[in-house]
């Protein structure tokens, strides 16, 4: 019988039928975030390791940013939002096992959304409602973090 998590895997999946917009580009920045390994990248402030979640990506979460994200956060003065090139990947965890992957990459002045399934498989891509419609609450569509 399936566990939780794998239930919330499933029900993901299939809520999310339909919502992959851009598949090619969605591709291609997986193989991207892949090449920069960005589970070396620096952790998102308040995130130092893996922490419990309360929103969509899973129980727990790890959560990288780029370089980009990383001088935005160290500017001096307050921004009014993420510069382009910043890229923010959150893994997320259902009893301990792999079931999301979300990446967002602000490019051009607007953000890309990709969920990834744990083994790298499309779920969404683009700027499916189901993202933008809970990020827009947050900080420049950012909610686990705020701009400086």
């Amino acid at each position: 019988m399936p566990t939780m998590g794998r239930w919330v895997c499933l029900m993901a999946l299939l809520v999310g039928c339909g919502e992959d917009q851009e598949p090619e580009r969605a591709r291609a920045f997986w193989d991207r975030i892949q090449t920069e390994d960005y589970r070396s990248w620096e952790r998102a402030p308040g995130y130092p390791e893996r922490s419990p979640s309360r929103a969509a990506h899973g129980d727990m979460v790890d959560i990288y940013v780029n370089d980009v994200v990383t001088q935005d956060l160290a500017s001096p003065t307050r921004l009014d939002e993420w510069s382009d090139g910043a890229v923010i990947v959150k893994d997320g965890y259902e009893d301990g096992e792999l079931c999301f992957v979300a990446a967002m990459s602000k490019e051009d002045g607007e953000w890309f959304w990709v969920e990834y399934d744990g083994e790298g498989d499309t779920l969404y891509s683009g700027q499916p409602n189901l993202c933008t419609g809970c990020h827009s609450l947050g900080d420049d569509s950012v909610r686990a973090f705020f701009l400086p």
